[in-house]
């Protein structure tokens, strides 16, 4: 489909009009952020860890590498800004404000899931020793043997939090997103074998996947942790990229759903517009037509007593 309408639809034109539309996803965006708040406020299952764990989550409580206000940048705030550099250059809203629901939908969701992951099972950390004696002392129940932990009770909370990573899950869904909009922005499956392409729609996913290893790295979470944050945050970005725009190998991949539902209902309203005049036409000339043709036999009977009359003249 032509790309000669783009440049038409900017955010002082249509802009209120597109965010009209889709008020009641914004409005679940809004809903999906409080319910993300809940789940970091409310206490995780704490699952029992007895003597013998602790042998496997003895590792130092370690500083984060990437800090907790790091990945929203990372994953959010940079795609984002790519986001609105490409609407300079085009001067699209629809692909503007569908990418940026799309990436928000994606962060947002993955945190939800995440959050409630980690609460429902309550996986502790690798460093968990170290939270929950910050003395080094161990203290456990003489019946049950489970932990009777007497460090901070906002670090040891945080201990319980061990499965998914939110770090990886985040990133991922941020940076995955960019790497679905980057490959339809610049075609990367046109069929024409240009490598470089793939190099800039991973960058963002190696990035991602940095995160990831330093989660391992800081021992605040288990590989199986990363793993299974890096799948949730990448599957989510991909239902939510698909949601708003076609696959990236699609001819039409480097726009939104929205941009070519516009230019076909635009299509569609010119035709039919095209076609009321034209009936309007066709409806005025039959009129036409049939005036003259009653006018005609109006004046074909109205000249009968006139010629019978001059034939009676003449045979008198």
């Amino acid at each position: 489909m032509p790309e000669i309408q783009l440049g038409a639809h900017t955010v002082r034109s249509h802009g209120v009009k597109v965010a009209r539309t889709h008020m009641h996803d914004w409005l679940i965006l809004l809903l999906l952020a409080v319910i993300d708040v809940i789940l970091n406020v409310i206490e995780p299952f704490h699952r029992f860890v007895g003597r013998d764990m602790m042998i496997d989550l003895s590792y130092p409580l370690k500083d984060n590498t990437v800090p907790f206000w790091a990945v929203p940048v990372v994953a959010t705030l940079l795609p984002f800004v790519i986001i609105v550099v490409y609407y300079f250059i085009r001067k699209d809203v629809y692909d503007l404000h569908h990418a940026i629901l799309g990436l928000l939908f994606s962060v947002l969701i993955t945190g939800v899931i995440t959050d409630a992951i980690k609460d429902a099972v309550g996986r502790p950390r690798p460093d968990f020793f170290w939270r929950c004696f910050p003395d080094g002392k161990g203290l456990f129940n003489n019946v049950t043997t489970n932990v009777m932990c007497t460090g901070v009770k906002s670090v040891i909370k945080e201990g319980h939090k061990s499965f998914p990573s939110g770090h990886t899950s985040w990133s991922f869904a941020g940076l995955g997103f960019l790497s679905w909009y980057l490959s339809g922005k610049i075609r990367a499956f046109d069929r024409r074998g240009h490598v470089a392409k793939l190099c800039i729609i991973f960058l963002p996913l190696l990035v991602a996947a940095l995160v990831g290893i330093s989660r391992v790295d800081d021992y605040w979470h288990h590989w199986q942790d990363v793993f299974a944050g890096a799948l949730i945050g990448l599957t989510v970005a991909s239902f939510c990229y698909l949601q708003f725009f076609p696959p990236p190998y699609d001819i039409d991949g480097w726009g939104p759903h929205a941009y070519f539902q516009m230019l076909a209902e635009s299509q569609n309203g010119a035709q039919s517009s095209n076609n009321s005049n034209f009936l309007n036409v066709r409806e005025s000339e039959l009129q036409s037509v049939y005036i003259d043709s009653q006018h005609h036999s109006v004046n074909s009977r109205d000249r009968r007593p006139i010629l019978e009359g001059t034939e009676g003249e003449r045979r008198q």
